[in-house]
């Protein structure tokens, strides 16, 4: 089939609908169209490491049964992501890792707005591998739950009062650091006057690129 399809592995209802949307403006004449799905029997967030590993294989064993020309893992701690690399010969993008490249092309350093305080230690984890964690400002986790991130209106004073922290400890860039703020991001770059990166856009674009090269 001819999609790029995007996988969310928590099971929050409102967390892929708003996956959804923020991709609905993203397409190019030349490339597949998106597809956002959940991961049947997944945790209802990524919130610890266990979470984190427990769900590798399911993601693997939905990328070898559901043919696509890319895959994106909707989760901005990118779990499983060099397991189900092994899985396919087709492109696999880990949002965080495409938002910290998003990042790194419009400052010098950058923030991340982190879903728990387990989150840190998974990202940080990445920016090793990337050779980036020295261009980490902060990191400030929100501790909400999922359901109150994706809540168009619950989280969106926090999440806006967390990017100005943010910029004023030096990020000249802010990641959203959960798939379930996608729907923040606007409100959050205009209150830290910097730009905000939504991870799944950021790799939406690199998958948009991989499929029309």
């Amino acid at each position: 089939m001819r999609r790029i399809l995007v996988i969310n592995p928590n099971t929050s209802e409102s967390c892929t609908r708003g996956i959804a949307e923020s991709l609905r403006s993203f397409s190019a004449p030349a490339a597949p169209p998106f597809q956002v799905v959940s991961l049947p029997g997944g945790p209802p967030a990524i919130a610890s490491w266990r979470d984190w590993y427990s769900v590798a294989e399911p993601l693997c064993r939905m990328v070898e049964a559901e043919p696509a020309n890319a895959y994106i893992i909707a989760c901005v701690s990118d779990p499983g992501l060099e397991a189900v690399r092994s899985a396919t010969r087709r492109p696999v993008f880990g949002p965080f890792r495409c938002a910290v490249a998003a990042a790194l092309a419009r400052a010098e350093n950058f923030g991340v707005i982190a879903f728990v305080e387990a989150s840190k230690a998974r990202q940080r984890r990445a920016l090793q591998s990337m050779g980036a964690e020295g261009r980490l400002a902060a990191s400030i986790a929100l501790n909400l739950p999922m359901e109150t991130l994706t809540d168009p209106a619950a989280a969106r004073g926090v999440i806006c009062d967390t990017a100005r922290r943010l910029a004023a400890e030096g990020a000249g860039a802010v990641i959203l650091g959960c798939a379930g703020m996608a729907g923040h991001r606007a409100a959050a770059e205009d209150a830290a006057g910097v730009p905000v990166i939504e991870p799944c856009q950021a790799a939406a674009a690199q998958a948009i690129l991989a499929t029309v090269a």
